[in-house]
């Protein structure tokens, strides 16, 4: 027993294993681990030449110039005048989910579920609209991208509420292949 203790003292602890992602060469720092948040722009940006390889260059037809001039000139107040609408229906659905959707959700129906994932993402989708009224007035990029990226929340939304898969879906489509086909117009 005791020349088992003694072959256990001797044994070296085993040597860590090299893996070559986390080697340092010269003392520098591994620059190859990325954020949460980088990893989302990577995604988003896969996303965004995706649709514009389909939406753009490969779609059936395009969009005349004239066309595409007047859906940038008209949306910002589109925009505007959907969201007026938009607000007291909003508020109204808020109060009605607070009341409605509890019980709801207690009865075992799904409505409160989708009513709830409903009315935060028009809040979020409506939102993110109106933060780029300013940069769609000036065709900036970003402004561009914020409503992209609104069309993603509520595809997202449109999903997981489950009622209203399809729609969803062809409504993206048919909402992305009109925002890349004006993308050309937003340079600033």
């Amino acid at each position: 027993m005791e020349e088992q203790k003694n072959a256990q003292q001797q044994t070296p602890p085993p040597a860590p294993i090299a893996d070559a992602s986390n080697a340092q060469h010269d003392g520098a720092k591994n620059t190859n681990q990325s954020s949460p948040q980088s990893d989302m722009k990577g995604i988003l940006g896969q996303l965004e030449a995706i649709l514009d390889e389909y939406m753009v260059k490969k779609a059936p037809f395009a969009l005349p110039a004239e066309v595409k001039e007047f859906i940038v000139k008209v949306s910002p107040y589109l925009i505007i005048i959907f969201a007026l609408l938009a607000l007291p229906v909003i508020f109204v659905a808020m109060g009605f989910t607070a009341i409605i959707a509890p019980f709801a959700m207690m009865g075992g129906y799904g409505w409160g579920f989708g009513a709830i994932v409903s009315l935060v993402v028009a809040v979020v989708t409506l939102v993110m609209e109106i933060m780029a009224v300013p940069g769609l007035f000036k065709r900036t990029k970003g402004s561009w991208q914020l409503v992209f990226y609104a069309s993603i929340v509520s595809l997202i939304g449109g999903i997981i509420s489950v009622s209203g898969i399809v729609s969803a879906i062809i409504g993206a489509i048919i909402g992305w292949y009109i925002l890349f086909q004006v993308k050309e117009l937003y340079k600033k």
